[in-house]
C-alpha cells in the first residue's frame, strides 16, 4: 500500500494519505479558481480513515464543504464535504511531484479556460458530478 505525504508551505501542517485515492478530479468552478488562485483545482479524494492530518488549520464553509488552509501561511490543503467520510486533498499540497495521479473527471466545464484542452479519457461534466 502506497503512502503519500504533503503539507503547507511553512511546514506547520502535515498530512499522510494511505493507499490509492477513491477518485481524482479537476474542477474549474469559480470557488475552486479563487480558492487556489489558479484556473482550476486538481484534487484527490480519500476516505477519512486513510488520512492523518497534524497541525493547525482554519476553514471556511462553502455550502456543503469545509475548505481547510494553514492558519499560518494560508496554503489551501483539503476539503471535507458534509455528510461524507471523504477528504479532498489538493494535489498541489502533496510532497512528490509529479504525483502520478490521473484525473478521471472534470467539473464545471463552462468555466474552463478556452486554452485548456479536455483531459483525454476523463468524464466531462458541465457542473458538478451527478
Amino acid at each position: 500500500m502506497r503512502n503519500r505525504t504533503g503539507g503547507c508551505n511553512c511546514g506547520k501542517v502535515r498530512f499522510q494519505v494511505e493507499g490509492d485515492p477513491i477518485r481524482v478530479g479537476v474542477c474549474h468552478c469559480q470557488i475552486c479558481r479563487k480558492d487556489t488562485g489558479s484556473s482550476f483545482n486538481v484534487f484527490a479524494v480519500w476516505s477519512s480513515k486513510n488520512v492523518t492530518i497534524v497541525g493547525n488549520t482554519e476553514s471556511w464553509i462553502h455550502s456543503t464543504d469545509h475548505r481547510h488552509f494553514c492558519a499560518t501561511c494560508g496554503s489551501s490543503l483539503y476539503s471535507i464535504v458534509n455528510g461524507t467520510n471523504e477528504v479532498e486533498i489538493r494535489a498541489g499540497a502533496l510532497d512528490d511531484a509529479p504525483s502520478g495521479l490521473l484525473p478521471t473527471y472534470e467539473l464545471w466545464l463552462k468555466r474552463r479556460e478556452r486554452w485548456l484542452r479536455p483531459i483525454e479519457g476523463a468524464e466531462q461534466h458541465t457542473g458538478n458530478r451527478s
